[in-house]
């Protein structure tokens, strides 16, 4: 199977801000290049950081409020030294967290999922900024035609990494959900089926309607 790799969706010309850039400076060049955040890159074009809305407006919502109607937030010291900066180096969230051009759009979007991110540099092996992935990039995968994943499943997932012919199992794809049926002579392939028809870039959900070698339904094995 061929999985669309982040080098494949990411932007790849990147608006980045250098570490001394000012205040006002990054609040133009997000507005400029109508982008919400920027790389923040050091003198080699190393990702620092990022910085973003939510980090420039750590400034204004930490400043009273003279009407007194709504009281400010509690801020820890770091974030305290972010309302309180002027340079991107002290704005940013650092460290950056990165992805390499290689990885697939899964691995992209668990990491974003595990350090609740919305976008990843993604850097060379030697750290040096390529590009930058968003969710959106992401979610292009599921963008894919139904022909296309349907003649991705049948001719690699079931006949190539399985064995089987189309006559064994026929695939249903509509708006990325795909539909199983047939049978199997092992009914401990189904659950083999199932998952890597899930792994395919674009599908939506799996349903099967697949039968073991006894005739009925396959059924998981009962647990104690």
């Amino acid at each position: 199977m061929h999985h669309r790799t982040v080098a494949e969706l990411m932007s790849k010309q990147v608006v980045r801000a250098g570490r001394d850039m000012t205040f006002k400076d990054i609040v133009r060049l997000l507005a400029d290049n109508d982008v919400t955040a920027v790389p923040v890159v050091d003198e080699l074009d190393r990702p620092m950081g990022v910085v973003s809305e939510a980090d420039l407006l750590r400034k204004s919502s930490a400043l009273p409020d003279p009407a007194g109607r709504v009281r400010p937030p509690h801020l820890e010291p770091s974030e305290t030294a972010k309302a309180e900066g002027a340079r991107a180096e002290e704005l940013m969230s650092a460290p950056a967290v990165c992805a390499r051009p290689e990885w697939t759009a899964a691995e992209a979007a668990r990491l974003m999922a595990v350090q609740n991110v919305k976008r990843l540099p993604v850097v060379d092996e030697t750290d040096r900024l390529q590009g930058i992935v968003s969710r959106g990039d992401l979610l292009r995968v599921y963008l894919r035609r139904d022909d296309a994943i349907r003649e991705e499943i049948t001719g690699d997932v079931l006949e190539k990494m399985l064995g089987l012919t189309p006559s064994d199992i026929t695939v249903e794809v509509r708006e990325g959900q795909v539909v199983l049926s047939g049978s199997v002579a092992a009914a401990g392939l189904v659950p083999v089926i199932e998952r890597l028809c899930k792994s395919v870039d674009g599908v939506v959900s799996v349903a099967q309607r697949i039968t073991g070698p006894e005739g009925g339904p396959w059924r998981p094995p009962a647990v104690g």
